[in-house]
């Protein structure tokens, strides 16, 4: 069964959809590992990832179903133009929040000044030594700034969340 033909601006739908989706995944794959490194470090993830793979997943979701529907042929376009308007405002306040400090930060030097890590466990396990003193709570500036991996990975995430304005 083929799907609506919107012509020009069906297909673009189609497609923008599409690398919507994959951007969001990509977001969710490497904000998920990150927290799995720190739950496995018995360290407690900083808000703004958990915020960032809550917004995501959401995100996921409202593609998948307005794909679907458009695809029956029963997407109502106005709720979801204002939709997609709420989402806007949701994936601009994530790249907002992940991007702060990570606009100031030079990756390539990281490893020279900071030591370093194989991995993001790697540079939590590091900072579990100052984590009983807070709680047990990641420092997301100092996280991001443990090692050239992190925050590679972590400016990947904002500029995916970028790309998704």
């Amino acid at each position: 069964m083929p799907g609506p033909n919107y012509g020009a601006l069906g297909m673009t739908f189609t497609v923008v959809r599409l690398l919507q989706a994959v951007s969001l995944i990509g977001i969710i794959g490497m904000t998920a590992n990150f927290i799995s490194e720190m739950v496995q470090a018995n360290a407690v993830p900083p808000h703004v990832l958990v915020g960032t793979l809550s917004v995501t997943c959401i995100a996921v979701l409202y593609c998948a179903i307005t794909f679907i529907l458009y695809y029956d042929g029963t997407l109502p376009f106005l709720i979801s133009t204002g939709m997609d308007g709420l989402l806007l405002i949701a994936v601009v306040v994530v790249a907002v929040t992940v991007g702060k400090p990570l606009s100031y930060m030079d990756c390539r030097i990281i490893d020279t000044v900071a030591g370093n890590f194989d991995s993001a466990y790697g540079a939590v396990t590091e900072l579990g030594s100052n984590l009983n003193k807070v709680g047990g709570k990641v420092n997301y500036t100092r996280w991001i700034g443990a090692n050239k991996t992190t925050c590679l990975e972590m400016k990947a995430i904002w500029g995916l969340s970028v790309a998704l304005w």
